[in-house]
Formats: C-alpha cells, sequence, structure tokens
C-alpha cells in the first residue's frame, strides 16, 4: 500500500475515532449543560482524539513540534466557531439535532483535512518531496 494511500485509511480511521468521541460527549453533555457549550466541549474532546491519532499514527510524526501544536490549536479554534455555529443554524431551521451535529460536523471535518493536510503537518509533506 503506497504512503498516500495507508495517510489516507489512517486520517478516516482518526476521523471516525474522533467523531465518535465528539458525539458521545456531546450527547452526555446536552442533558447536563447547554447545547452549545455541550458542543464545544464535545469538540474540544474529539480534537484531542484527532490531533493525536493524526499526528502520531497517521502522518507518523514523533518530533515535537510546537508550531505543529500552535497551527492545529488555531486550525482547530476556527473550526470550532465554525461547527457551533452550523450547530445553532440548523437547530434553528430544522430543530433536528443529530442533523445539525451531521452538518457542523462534516463542514468541520472537511476545513480539518484541509488545514491539516496543507498547514499543520506541512512539515511532514515537504519532507516527501
Amino acid at each position: 500500500m503506497n504512503r498516500i494511500k495507508k495517510q489516507l485509511i489512517r486520517f478516516i480511521v482518526s476521523g471516525f475515532s474522533a467523531v465518535i468521541t465528539d458525539a458521545a460527549v456531546y450527547w452526555i453533555l446536552l442533558h447536563i449543560i447547554s447545547t452549545s457549550f455541550s458542543k464545544g466541549c464535545s469538540f474540544i474532546c474529539g480534537s484531542i482524539v484527532a490531533y493525536t491519532m493524526n499526528k502520531f499514527w497517521t502522518f507518523e510524526q514523533r518530533h515535537p513540534s510546537r508550531n505543529e501544536v500552535i497551527r492545529f490549536i488555531v486550525l482547530y479554534s476556527f473550526t470550532l466557531l465554525v461547527n457551533i455555529f452550523i450547530n445553532r443554524l440548523v437547530l434553528y431551521i430544522y430543530e433536528v439535532k443529530p442533523l445539525a451535529f451531521l452538518c457542523s460536523t462534516a463542514t468541520s471535518t472537511i476545513i480539518n483535512f484541509i488545514g491539516q493536510k496543507f498547514w499543520v503537518f506541512k512539515i511532514e509533506l515537504i519532507e516527501n518531496k
């Protein structure tokens, strides 16, 4: 299996793991705190899973990189805002929590894939050329 295909498969597995974490925390917190705060907390938990799996497993980067962590935090801070906005927008329009979760997750996944591939882990991309 070539390296890019291997990374793509691992990115998908990592993404599903992050989404499962996000969903589980979201559904648990919905019964305790507000919807937006639940979504924010769940997104952060899923982001920690995504970063850890993508850094060490998907892109196999073992070196410590403060800049990489900073880029990841900036990217995920932006997508957190987008995620919460889309979640609230879909809830406002359709009032269906599972649909809101799926729409907000899909949107932030696309943004995160592009950001990780071309910005967060760009050092890894340069090394492979």
